[in-house]
């Protein structure tokens, strides 16, 4: 038996340190260490509750509209706002720009490079992937940036900047559109469609979007040459790597439901799916567990959380706190809301082997064309000449829950106001959830339980790389992890 620390990780947003500890060639158990403390939640508390809209989204530079979505939402939930129907797709479309380019940054300038790294030197498609995929040389970084470039047009339009807008507020978005610049947001998304269609998938968009199982996904990949397709690429790589059989987690999986309708409902469904059955989301049942992390408090649900370091506290390994739902851990992320959205690929997927790093990619990639498809409708929704933002009437004594998924999985934003101010404010983030540490029964992360069983060498290599692919599946954003 054997340990072994790494990290720092490259090409992960902020801190990440993982121990793991070997017995027969394989990781028998795993810790998760978020090594960086930040304090957001502190830094809140007092301001008036608007200011929440400018704090908030400074969690983090690269999932910051999803904090102002998650923000706003608590702010309006604690009003009692409403959205006109130009505000509720305005704000949907900031949203998707900004998931979009976050899942295909993870793709290209992530999680492909390293298929490209000499320990793959010897399999056949080494040589065609480097060239593809190396990191700063590789061809698909010019052409992902180019085109990532063109499609954040659509963010200064609707937005006025990127990170750290304030376009987006409890009553709407405070930017409308003239119908000329409705129709250069179509134009904005039909280029970055050309790209996907070119270039990712080499195939429509509504042809991917309708692989309703694993035979479809086959037949796909068997007409389509990896040289024309990044996605059939990966599908290639992945089959050859086993990349299926690396990274299974409890397959208990949560999405908060995404991209919200006129009236209320989202555009990807809400839930929990675990053992082949779709139940409702209890938030209530939302706790946040300390016993393993530098912070001082108890078990407690996010409304009555403390934010409040100790660096003292016995047993405690990470910054992280551990967020539960009715005790147990979670999943989330583009693979859960696509499972839990009952998109048959999906499902039939997981059922088959469970979440894995494989079905993770697959999932972002799906997820990908199916928001570009709906931004096109989202675009054709939008009536120049009425509200996009209705003011609010603020309230001194109230409480909010914002919900929404970023890129990476469920965000929640628990705000309460006492006398004007802002009383309380907890945030959990989705790698919060995915990159926990264990509770006071025991129960390790999501990542943590990924780690166990991972094929490795008894020998202390450095950065094994089949932790390294399971670490990048989840695509963390650890500053937002302890914000």
């Amino acid at each position: 038996m054997s340990r072994l620390v790494m990290g720092p990780f490259n090409r992960v947003e902020g801190d990440l340190e993982v121990q793991i500890e070997t017995a027969d060639g394989r990781v028998s158990s795993a810790w998760v260490n978020s090594p960086l403390y930040r304090g957001f939640e502190q830094i809140l508390l007092g301001k008036a509750p608007e200011d929440a809209l400018v704090y908030a989204p400074r969690v983090c530079g690269v999932c910051s509209i999803s904090q102002s979505v998650a923000a706003a939402h608590a702010l309006a939930d604690a009003y009692g706002a409403e959205t006109p129907p130009n505000g509720v797709h305005a704000i949907n479309l900031i949203h998707a720009n900004e998931n979009l380019v976050d899942h295909l940054t993870h793709f290209y300038l992530f999680f492909m490079p390293d298929f490209a790294r000499e320990e793959y030197a010897a399999r056949p498609w080494h040589e065609t992937v480097a060239q593809r995929f190396r990191a700063v040389h590789g061809s698909a970084a010019a052409e992902f940036l180019q085109a990532r470039a063109e499609f954040m047009h659509l963010m200064g339009l609707l937005a006025g900047k990127w990170p750290h807008s304030l376009a987006i507020q409890p009553g709407g978005c405070t930017r409308a559109v003239t119908p000329r610049e409705r129709l250069h947001l179509g134009n904005i998304v039909g280029s970055f469609r050309r790209f996907l269609e070119k270039r990712v998938f080499g195939s429509p968009l509504e042809e991917i979007a309708a692989l309703d199982d694993i035979a479809a996904l086959r037949r796909w990949q068997e007409t389509h040459a990896p040289s024309r397709s990044d996605f059939a690429c990966f599908l290639e790589l992945a089959d050859d790597t086993g990349l299926a059989s690396l990274g299974r987690a409890a397959d208990r999986f949560m999405s908060y439901g995404s991209y919200r309708g006129p009236e209320g409902a989202t555009h990807f469904a809400r839930g929990v799916w675990h053992d082949g059955r779709h139940s409702r989301l209890d938030i209530d049942g939302i706790t946040e567990d300390v016993s393993h992390s530098w912070m001082a408090g108890e078990t407690e649900p996010p409304a009555r959380g403390l934010t409040q370091p100790d660096p003292e506290r016995q047993d405690a390994y990470s910054w992280c706190k551990a967020p539960r739902l009715h005790g147990g851990t979670v999943e989330v992320g583009a693979l859960a809301r696509q499972v839990v959205d009952g998109q048959p690929l999906i499902r039939e997927l997981v059922t088959e082997s469970g979440g894995n790093v494989r079905n993770r990619v697959i999932a972002r990639l799906l997820e990908t064309a199916r928001v570009t498809l709906a931004m096109v409708a989202w675009i054709d929704a939008l009536r120049p000449g009425e509200p996009f933002h209705v003011p609010t009437r603020s309230l001194a004594e109230c409480a909010g829950v914002g919900l929404t998924e970023a890129a990476r999985g469920s965000l929640g934003h628990w705000l309460t106001i006492e006398d004007g101010r802002i009383r309380n404010y907890q945030i959990i983030s989705p790698t919060t959830w995915n990159f926990s540490p264990r509770d006071a029964n025991g129960r390790p992360g999501a990542l943590e339980q990924a780690l166990e069983n991972t094929p490795i060498d008894d020998d202390g290599a450095n950065q094994p790389i089949a932790v390294q692919h399971i670490v990048r599946s989840f695509d963390p954003c650890m500053v937002c992890t302890v914000h």
